[in-house]
């Protein structure tokens, strides 16, 4: 069928009810693309039904040197994304009831990502999206439906999806940006970094609920000359900033000055971000985990022994579980957690970490000995991750000096100004030695997989199908139960919610059994989506699953408070 039919269509259902649009479901080649009418929404204010655009690269004319790779695919997928996003507000306005005559895409934000709205495949490029249909009432508005499918989707395709109606520079500084930041983070192995901030980067968001970078008074970011290193990268060239070192690295400095604001970018450098987010060059070790306290968390079977041991009623902590932990011990079975999924870098805020867990002076150990301490802080085995498993740490530290002992490098934030101050602190550390007995023993501890139980993982309601529903970026409704996410601050999109749901089913009918470890599961679940992408989570097209991270997979299923392993 052709557009004619699907306009024909349209109006003869004019003035009948709602359910009459599913007749629409089909296939209607229009003289540029193909649409798809792949689900039809039950009513004016269920969600919105889905489409699909096919256009082949003959009309759409993108210059294959822009697609050469999947670094600089998924960059251009994300730069049509953007743009069909912002095209789509001209032509979507009230007609009629709830969702009438929306059309929208998945939202997004600075960072680019694997997003399956879009899809640029051998032949043609795949656009999801979605349509509110119009109605009145429960009572079809035929006409208003006509125009929306049949005039106002071919004029956002020739304005939003067509090479020649688009910023040709614009598509090539986004999709050399990506590549470059992506050949950065591959080559900091080689210069045994962890991190890497170039020089100019503006680190201040606009607000706590916008992520735009800071317009006015922000203060670009330069390099201390101990730090800095420079990138060759195959576009822009060479690119100058402060490199951060494996090891254990804080940043320290007064209140405001811009220590947080630092770690927050570095967490984020895991992502690639868009020309003119002012952190296109923050760049981190892909492997790297925020780490904080969770009070109350749910945590299930993590050996937490390197940390905490001697509890109360002999109470073993190689198996450790508990509904409800602590500050102290929901950070340490986050720090387990992170290890045990692969992590090889650790970001840690005071801020937002348990006090009692990252430091116990030498007043307090002269007044609780050892043996009434189950808690074993920080400080005495951040060195030991470092030299038994080549964890690094980066640490924001402005309340305890001590830390100086154990730190390789110290980098002071001044009004947002990196300055490399580690000479002085050690100078500090020897001048003024802090008497405390180091408690950690002269070996980290064990990292102990553990086996997930596929039967304690269940998305259903009783006998009733399948329940996931992801409210917001930092909580999923599991079956019969929420997933609390909140403290998860590498998640960015609720796409990622979402496809991090639906692989959590994936691997519970794939992979897990009573042999395989977590980190196996999570080896396939990645594998298999890295060789044929999201689509294989689920068993119709979505337009809004977002790729994720293994780490975040993990989080998702620690924190099932039905979990269960062996």
């Amino acid at each position: 069928m052709d557009y004619h039919d699907l306009y024909n269509k349209l109006i003869q259902l004019d003035g009948k009810g709602y359910k009459a649009y599913k007749d629409l479901k089909g296939s209607y080649q229009f003289p540029k693309f193909n649409l798809i009418i792949e689900h039809i929404q039950g009513d004016p204010f269920a969600s919105p039904s889905k489409l699909i655009i096919k256009i082949p690269h003959t009309v759409a004319k993108f210059p294959t040197e822009f697609y050469k790779n999947k670094i600089r695919t998924v960059a251009l997928e994300d730069y049509l994304i953007r743009q069909f996003s912002q095209t789509c507000l001209q032509f979507s306005h009230h007609r009629g009831i709830g969702k009438s005559g929306k059309i929208s895409i998945i939202k997004i934000g600075q960072e680019i990502l694997k997003r399956t709205a879009a899809n640029i495949r051998k032949n043609e490029i795949e656009i999801r999206f979605s349509v509110g249909l119009p109605a009145r009432g429960r009572t079809v508005l035929g006409y208003q439906a006509a125009e929306m499918l049949c005039e106002n989707i071919p004029d956002i395709v020739d304005q939003a999806l067509l090479y020649q109606a688009l910023d040709s520079q614009a598509i090539q500084e986004q999709v050399e940006t990506a590549e470059d930041a992506d050949w950065i983070r591959r080559n900091l192995p080689k210069h045994n970094l962890v991190a890497f901030i170039a020089n100019g980067s503006i680190l201040p968001r606009t607000s706590g609920v916008d992520p735009r970078p800071l317009e006015r008074d922000a203060i670009p970011f330069q390099s201390p000359n101990a730090l800095e290193i420079a990138f060759n990268t195959p576009n822009k060239g060479l690119i100058k900033g402060l490199g951060i070192p494996q090891g254990i690295t804080l940043i320290v400095g007064g209140g405001y000055h811009g220590k947080s604001t630092l770690l927050k970018a570095i967490e984020l450098g895991i992502y690639n971000h868009i020309p003119g987010d002012g952190r296109e060059f923050v760049i981190s070790d892909p492997s790297a985990v925020k780490i904080r306290a969770e009070d109350g968390r749910s945590i299930v079977g993590v050996d937490i022994s390197p940390f905490i041991n001697q509890l109360p009623q002999q109470r073993s902590t190689n198996n450790f579980t508990t509904k409800n932990a602590s500050g102290s011990t929901s950070q340490v079975a986050n720090i387990i957690e992170a290890l045990e999924a692969g992590s090889k870098v650790l970001l840690v805020d005071e801020d937002t970490a348990a006090t009692n867990f990252m430091i116990r002076d030498r007043r307090m150990q002269r007044l609780i000995a050892k043996n009434k301490e189950p808690i074993t802080p920080f400080i005495d085995k951040i060195k030991q991750l470092y030299t038994d498993y080549g964890v690094s740490t980066l640490l924001v530290m402005g309340g305890s000096g001590d830390y100086f002992d154990v730190a390789d490098q110290v980098i002071a934030m001044d009004s947002f100004e990196p300055n490399d101050v580690t000479e002085k602190a050690k100078k500090i550390a020897q001048e003024n030695p802090n008497e405390r007995i180091i408690e950690g023993g002269d070996h980290f501890g064990n990292i102990t997989p553990r086996i997930p139980l596929p039967n304690s993982i269940d998305p259903s309601r009783g006998k009733r199908d399948i329940k996931v529903k992801v409210r917001d970026i930092d909580q999923v409704v599991f079956g019969t139960e929420d997933i609390d996410l909140t403290a998860i601050e590498q998640l960015i999109e609720t796409g990622q919610l979402r496809s991090i749901s639906a692989a959590i089913i994936y691997a519970k009918h794939h992979y897990m059994n009573p042999q395989n470890t977590l980190p196996y599961i999570l080896d396939k679940v990645m594998e298999d989506i890295d060789s044929k992408g999201l689509d294989i989570l689920s068993n119709f097209p979505q337009g809004d699953f977002v790729l994720f991270r293994r780490f975040e997979l993990a989080a998702a299923i620690n924190r099932l408070r039905s979990l269960q392993v062996q």
